[in-house]
């Protein structure tokens, strides 16, 4: 008699992913990998953001006053949305990105391809490997597999045929530890500082950490002035500017100015001095004006001057934001209106979809800078292919709601996608439905993990600086690992975080400025200079 090994049965979306190999989860962030928790809402801005908007308005405007104290080098409070809107995916868990989804080859670019035994470890069996053509596909300007669960997802929401048209993408061949939130994958605030601004806030993200996700910022890029807000559906996006209705209110507007008049007065502020400030405040029993709260001049005028910008933000949104509505996407006709809506008002039930939904629309519409939406449940190694594929397709649909919210808008987008670690397959593969005769997924794989990028722009698919070997950043062995040697990146996760930053600056046509960034941030420049930064730039400039 012939006993059988019980096949491997793949989890349903929702259910927890637990294994015999892992312990139990403890933390939020183990919670979100395991699926057990979906991702919350956050953005994030100054901790006094939400105490401060307790009223916008539209039509009262500033008066000349304060207005003054809006522009750079005062309050640095942007007046209209700046730079290229950039959201990223944190897939917690450890998904697989590349072989079965995003094409990786070896030295030479993507069309370079590995031998059948490496597509094999990504999850390719032997019959859908892409030396056959038939097997690739270029909609998207990147190559992915023909049959990969994300482009599938992407295709399915970026509907209008002038999104994928106008999209490209680059690969990153790098290397990151597994089923950990401690790889410091997220940029976020290295794209800040490259120039993303909103006009609410300059971050928002889905989980309330530092970072926004479930991974980790480097630490030296992060900005302690940008404390998260939590937000956990469209009505928490609403809150930022409500005013309980939507008519002007002048008083709130006028009692704001007061503020700013009363706490640091409206002389304009030089850097370096406290000048500005002598008339403005004084000692507790009035007899003393112009007290120094820090002993050195310098330090004494910019703290003052970060108090009195506190009231300017405050009375500037009051001013400028009226109607709530205006930053909900369920009232958004590009999203959930139309003959062809991107989501339907029963989809907002899904976290992700809420979530993706409020994320893409604050930063596209410009009132954020930069976004992270982290999804849970990318630790999908149950054995079968099944999980993996639904789970992917899902992110897949998440990434084609921003590219197509982004075309209907005109607006350019990029959108960066990591996970902590990666997986390999089981050899076998699983011939249900789900599973679509693809091969299992058995286990944790840092050597096969990799990044990828999608740039829209509404001026056409964005073109190639390096031809089409520099859309691929490093490259694999034959036999599907990532070969650390080759390049900056391949087994540095900060160099990852620098290389997507570049990335952004060469869309914004800023990349020549990017070894002063890095020295302005004290981030030690991993990538080098010259050459080296052209060659690990993918794309010309988008804007």
């Amino acid at each position: 008699m012939i006993i059988g090994k019980k096949p491997p049965r793949p989890h349903a979306p929702g259910e927890p992913l637990l294994f015999p190999d892992h312990p139990l989860p403890r933390t939020r962030r183990e919670f979100l990998a395991a699926g057990m928790i979906s991702g919350g809402g956050m953005v994030i801005g100054p901790a006094w953001l939400g105490a401060m908007l307790k009223s916008g308005k539209a039509n009262a405007g500033l008066s000349p006053d304060i207005t003054a104290l809006l522009p750079t080098g005062q309050c640095n409070v942007p007046t209209a949305s700046g730079s290229i809107p950039f959201i990223c995916f944190d897939l917690a868990g450890g998904a697989n990105l590349v072989g079965s989804e995003v094409l990786v080859g070896v030295q030479g670019g993507q069309s370079n391809f590995l031998s059948t035994a490496g597509y094999g470890r990504l999850g390719v069996p032997g019959n859908m490997v892409p030396s056959s053509s038939a097997n690739v596909d270029a909609s998207l300007g990147l190559l992915f597999h023909a049959d990969a669960a994300i482009k599938r997802g992407i295709l399915s929401k970026a509907t209008t045929a002038a999104t994928a048209a106008g999209t490209n993408g680059a690969v990153f061949c790098a290397e990151s530890q597994n089923d950990t939130q401690s790889n410091p994958h997220n940029p976020m605030y290295g794209i800040a500082a490259a120039g993303a601004q909103g006009l609410l806030t300059t971050l928002v993200g889905t989980e309330s950490s530092a970072s926004g996700g479930n991974s980790m910022a480097p630490m030296q890029i992060i900005n302690p002035a940008l404390q998260p807000t939590t937000i956990d559906q469209p009505s928490d996006a609403t809150g930022l500017v409500s005013t309980g209705g939507a008519s002007a209110d002048p008083v709130s507007v006028a009692v704001l100015e007061s503020q700013v008049r009363i706490s640091g007065g409206t002389t304009a502020y030089t850097s370096g001095s406290n000048a500005a400030f002598t008339g403005a405040l004084s000692a507790p029993n009035g007899g003393t004006p112009g007290v120094a709260l820090l002993s050195d001049p310098a330090a004494d005028g910019a703290l003052k001057n970060q108090m009195r910008c506190a009231y300017v933000v405050s009375a500037n949104t009051a001013a400028t934001f009226g109607n709530p509505a205006a930053l909900d996407p369920t009232q958004d006709p590009l999203i959930t209106g139309g003959a062809t809506p991107i989501f339907t008002a029963t989809d907002f039930q899904d976290g992700d979809i809420a979530a993706t939904a409020t994320v893409m629309k604050l930063v596209i519409d410009g009132y954020a800078g930069a976004g992270t939406i982290a999804m849970g449940g990318y630790d999908y190694h149950d054995g079968s292919r099944a999980t993996g594929e639904t789970k992917n397709f899902k992110a897949g649909q998440m990434i084609g709601a921003v590219l197509e919210y982004a075309q209907r808008k005109g607006k350019p987008v990029m959108v960066y996608v990591f996970s902590d670690g990666s997986l390999t397959s089981t050899g076998m593969p699983d011939n249900s439905v789900a599973g679509r005769g693809k091969l299992g997924w058995q286990g944790d794989n840092q050597q096969v993990a990799s990044t990828f990028f999608l740039a829209y722009s509404p001026k056409g698919r964005p073109q190639l600086r390096n031809g089409v070997a520099g859309q691929q950043i490093g490259y694999f062995s034959s036999d599907g690992n990532v070969v650390d040697t080759s390049s900056p990146v391949a087994n540095n996760v900060t160099a990852l975080v620098q290389a997507v930053i570049l990335n952004y600056m060469g869309l914004l046509g800023t990349d020549g400025n990017f070894p002063a960034l890095m020295q302005q941030l004290m981030f030690p420049n991993s990538l080098g200079s010259g050459a080296t930064l052209a060659g690990l730039t993918a794309f010309a400039p988008i804007v």
